[in-house]
């Protein structure tokens, strides 16, 4: 297989390899996804061969995303994901537990989206800051 790409859209691959990567293997410890390791090695090699060595190194062996790549900003762009994915999920379960968990359908969608609004506006607002839980500690 042959694809051609500019450098431009080449160094965008290794972006989107790497975010694809991130959140596929970063939570899951030894039980990696290895065949996505892998690929993201062989992208990074060919950046290697291509002029762009500032963006792999080896390790163990294996080619991988160089530290300058890492620290370079797309773990803030992972970040922004991360953070708007958490308070979408946030606000619907908390829409949907305010409806008491009702099964949606065309007569109350309008509602849950009303209610997911209010949520991610105060999120956007306030963050976090005023959420409370109650909690009872034993003595």
């Amino acid at each position: 297989m042959q694809l051609e790409l500019s450098k431009k859209e080449f160094r965008r691959l290794l972006d989107m390899v790497y975010i694809g990567n991130w959140i596929l293997n970063s939570t899951r410890g030894e039980d990696r996804f290895q065949d996505y390791d892998k690929v993201e090695s062989l992208l990074f090699e060919k950046a290697r061969q291509e002029g762009m060595g500032i963006l792999a190194e080896t390790y163990q062996g294996e080619t991988i995303p160089s530290r300058p790549f890492v620290e370079g900003g797309i773990h803030e762009a992972i970040m922004e994901y991360e953070n708007n994915v958490f308070f979408d999920i946030l606000a619907e379960d908390l829409a949907r537990r305010d409806m008491n968990d009702a099964p949606i359908d065309e007569s109350n969608y309008a509602e849950l989206t009303h209610r997911i609004e209010a949520y991610i506006n105060e999120f956007e607002e306030n963050g976090t800051d005023n959420i409370l839980v109650d909690i009872d500690i034993a003595p």
